[in-house]
């Protein structure tokens, strides 16, 4: 295929939908042409940056018809940092994007026909991340933090940022400009030298008890004693301060050892009626508020009366079983990562479960190992990773037959395509229910219900 465009060409086109990263999509003879900053329904004249076989990418020069949901982005930063894509989409526009778009993604992947409802979303959709993961580095001018560029490593030096929690900024602007004082050197990721790498920050909604974990590039940490005093100064509300060591060249942020520097080991924080205990290293749902009206709708859709046993494959610590557990008879709950299943242990016991049963393991295999010893589900819940569920446990699902699936997903294209599986084997879609979980952002979490049909 020829491209119809070129680089440096000029053209006005119309601005038909939005990537899953946020830019929006034009087609000149059926090429398209991707366009950061467009939104649909707007006619934009645009220059061509570069072309290749079957898409090109192209910026805006000037709109000539405006969608009528766009707004100014609130942030001084939108379009530097690549951590929100849709500021200048109106919330209103961006829910009903996601819902078209996961209504499209399952029609187009997965072939799936069932109704997709309207995005739950939040009725304040700022400052809702109660985890930042911010990088540290050194420049020429000093030391810089914030997040970085869409796509690159490259650090945006940032003072706040108007999706996370306000301790979290605080640690951001303040904490890079005394960290000379105090001979703490950021890190250099070309050089692989400097101490601190990341400083996160984890906040309990419903508590309010703060985290504060420094990721360091060494186990030795002679600036320790300076640093607890510091972070105590700038988030005077900090119940926990934690030494993470990670002296792996990597881009995963947290290391495999944590030592509590000062304060206790973990934070508390609540969803609904349950509590959690939540460590450094703990899997937990960043925004707590959609999180409970996530969970609530798992527990909808299982339909539980008092009498069913649960299994809940990718159970992480246990967030979605202890909901389960105050309806189910019993909960089973499997989890490849070791940690989370001691840490759903622990927030079991916390909480007086008594009906749950927690196993480490690949769910593939200790699913199959369960039936055969008589624990058979009468519903299955799953929450994988955005890869989706692994091959095996799909087949084991349709091989031991619960009557009911809940499937919670972060990735509207892998849940169609497993969709589409569970189907072929004998399910039947129900309903399909997106929740908002990143305002700001491309990404929507969806919960599924399937019912046993054959």
């Amino acid at each position: 295929m020829v491209a119809p465009v070129k680089k440096n060409d000029r053209k006005i086109v119309l601005v038909e939908d939005l990537t899953h990263d946020g830019n929006g999509v034009a087609k000149i003879d059926g090429y398209p042409l991707f366009i950061q900053g467009a939104l649909p329904q707007e006619t934009v004249e645009v220059h061509v940056l570069k072309t290749l076989k079957n898409y090109g990418f192209a910026k805006i020069v000037d709109i000539k018809e405006q969608s009528p949901d766009r707004v100014k982005a609130p942030c001084i930063y939108f379009g530097k940092c690549g951590g929100c894509q849709l500021q200048h989409l109106s919330y209103e526009g961006q829910l009903k994007w996601k819902e078209n778009m996961v209504r499209n993604v399952m029609k187009r992947i997965g072939k799936i026909d069932a109704q997709v409802l309207p995005v739950k979303g939040m009725q304040d959709p700022w400052n809702y991340r109660n985890k930042s993961q911010i990088p540290f580095t050194q420049t020429e001018t000093g030391p810089i933090a914030g997040f970085y560029k869409s796509k690159t490593h490259e650090i945006v030096d940032m003072e706040r940022c108007i999706i996370q929690v306000e301790e979290a900024d605080k640690m951001m602007a303040n904490l890079k400009k005394e960290l000379m004082d105090i001979g703490l050197q950021p890190y250099n990721e070309e050089s692989h030298r400097g101490m601190l790498r990341h400083v996160v920050v984890r906040k309990g909604r419903a508590t309010g008890e703060v985290m504060v974990v420094l990721v360091t590039n060494k186990h030795k940490f002679p600036q320790k004693e300076a640093a607890i005093a510091l972070i105590r100064k700038l988030v005077p509300n900090v119940t926990s301060i934690v030494q993470n060591v990670n002296i792996e060249k990597t881009n995963v942020i947290l290391g495999n050892e944590t030592i509590t520097l000062w304060g206790k080991d973990f934070i508390e924080d609540t969803i609904g009626n349950v509590r959690f205990e939540i460590s450094a290293r703990s899997f937990y749902q960043v925004n707590p508020v959609q999180t409970e009206v996530l969970y609530k709708q798992a527990l909808d859709y299982a339909q539980l009366s008092g009498d069913e046993t649960v299994i809940d494959a990718y159970c992480g610590i246990g967030t979605i079983s202890l909901f389960l557990a105050e309806k189910a008879k019993q909960v089973l709950g499997v989890e490849i990562v070791e940690q989370a299943i001691e840490d759903a242990k622990r927030n079991a016991e916390l909480n007086g479960f008594t009906n749950t049963y927690f196993e480490a393991g690949p769910a593939e295999e200790v699913i199959p190992r369960w039936y055969a010893e008589g624990k058979k589900a009468d519903v299955l819940v799953v929450d994988p990773p955005r890869k989706g569920c692994d091959e095996a446990l799909l087949n084991t699902i349709i091989e031991q037959k619960p009557k009911r699936v809940v499937y919670v997903s972060c990735n509207p294209a892998t849940l169609a395509r497993d969709l589409r599986v569970l189907e072929d084997g004998g399910y039947k879609t129900k309903e399909i229910q997106p929740v908002d979980m990143f305002p700001q952002t491309t990404h929507v979490e969806c919960v599924v219900l399937m019912s046993r049909v054959l």
